[in-house]
């Protein structure tokens, strides 16, 4: 494994930011502290920053040699928010705020951006750009979306864009990419049903929606197994019911709610309107009146080939050929997908392990409880800090100088 010599150094401090960060959780458009501690650190390194897009967005400024003057960028992103869970950990980082806990590993994305920064600002040996782009609000606030229309790739004219999650479940030291989807466009339904209610023992003087509802979710089904080709991905899961309020009443109304997963536009638009026609002709055959809701939250994360396979060979460099493995598509979202949607990138894994690394500071480690992703009992893996920033530092420097070499081709 060829890691940068000063990020080494360097990781025992950036891991007691991420420890820092881990204890003052904040969720999406309100990390005020985590903003002011990326800053604070920015400013430290003598690198120049813009704050305030999508509230709380963070955006560093690194000119190489030439101060930037060849006019090639390339932007890299990490996430700061936290998830609204209430943390299940013991150990002396655990989260300080009930109700809010980092579990995703957004502030290990954070600290391993911070950890590339600080190498930049100390070796500026390349010619062009490199924007560290802080970003709020992945979770469920559209922080990337946000931050788009509030100008980044205006103000901070990029030519690519990267992203790197981590991945509890696969070695550390080894990274996964592929191009094309790799996760999945997030989607709500919201069905109303309304009838008649009355009393439960008269049910021919009522229009129950409760059946039709069951009609409806046993028939969304189909959608999935007859209408979609079987080749393509998509999932519909029905995760709440809500209706009746007594044993003896038969409800007026009936709330059907849910998620829908695609990795292409076509299959969604299949999906929503078929779910609009179920919904709407079983109720009027029940003699119910349907109200239907669709709404489209994140689009499908693509990576574009090109910026896949470079991600590719400068992780091979790193930890070779073998480490680099086949990213397989998840039907989780991600809003880096609005990233991709306006500029060229790639959004990729880095192992965080199964877990045992924290029985150095619980006691118990894998055995304290599963170390999963919007698990209570997550954490990052502060052994990637030095891995994943010498992942950014080389991707960025190779980026920058393969645009030279092209510019001048």
């Amino acid at each position: 494994m060829q890691l940068i010599d000063s990020i080494t150094t360097q990781a025992a401090s950036i891991s007691a930011l991420r420890r820092d960060i881990h204890a003052h959780p904040e969720l999406c458009f309100q990390e005020v502290r985590t903003a002011d501690l990326v800053a604070a650190k920015l400013t430290e390194w003598g690198i120049p920053m813009h704050r305030g897009l999508g509230t709380t967005g963070v955006v560093g400024i690194v000119h190489g040699r030439d101060g930037g003057a060849c006019g090639h960028a390339v932007g890299l992103r990490a996430d700061m928010d936290a998830l609204p869970m209430t943390e299940l950990n013991t150990f002396d980082h655990t989260s300080q705020h009930p109700g809010k806990m980092h579990a995703c590993g957004h502030d290990g994305h954070t600290a391993m951006l911070l950890a590339a920064a600080q190498h930049f600002a100390q070796h500026r040996d390349f010619d062009g750009t490199v924007y560290l782009i802080f970003q709020p609000a992945e979770e469920g606030g559209g922080g990337a979306r946000e931050m788009i229309k509030e100008g980044l790739f205006e103000q901070f004219p990029m030519q690519a864009v990267f992203g790197m999650h981590n991945w509890p479940g696969t070695p550390v030291g080894t990274f996964s990419v592929s191009p094309g989807p790799v996760m999945a466009s997030s989607n709500e339904f919201h069905i109303t049903i309304t009838g008649k209610g009355g009393h439960a023992a008269l049910p021919h003087t009522t229009v129950d929606p409760v059946p039709v509802a069951c009609q409806m979710v046993q028939a969304f089904q189909t959608i999935i197994t007859r209408n979609k080709k079987p080749v393509d991905a998509g999932v519909i899961s029905v995760t709440m019911i809500h209706t009746g309020e007594a044993t003896n009443v038969v409800p007026d109304s009936c709330v059907i709610q849910g998620t829908v997963r695609t990795f292409t536009y076509e299959v969604l638009d299949l999906i929503e309107q078929r779910m609009r026609d179920i919904a709407e002709h079983t109720a009027l055959a029940f003699g119910c009146r349907c109200d239907f809701e669709f709404r489209r939250n994140y689009p499908p994360t693509i990576n574009t080939a090109p910026e896949a396979a470079f991600a590719r060979s400068v992780m091979a460099d790193i930890v070779g050929e073998a480490q680099v493995l086949r990213q397989e598509p998840t039907m989780g979202a991600e809003d880096f997908a609005y990233m991709l949607q306006a500029k060229p990138g790639a959004y990729v894994f880095i192992g965080n392990g199964d877990g045992a690394h924290r029985a150095d500071y619980e006691g118990g480690g894998h055995d304290a409880g599963p170390c999963v992703l919007h698990n209570p009992h997550y954490d990052f893996n502060d052994d990637l800090i030095p891995l994943g920033a010498t992942y950014w530092v080389q991707l960025a420097q190779r980026w920058l100088a393969q645009a030279a070499s092209k510019a001048a081709a």
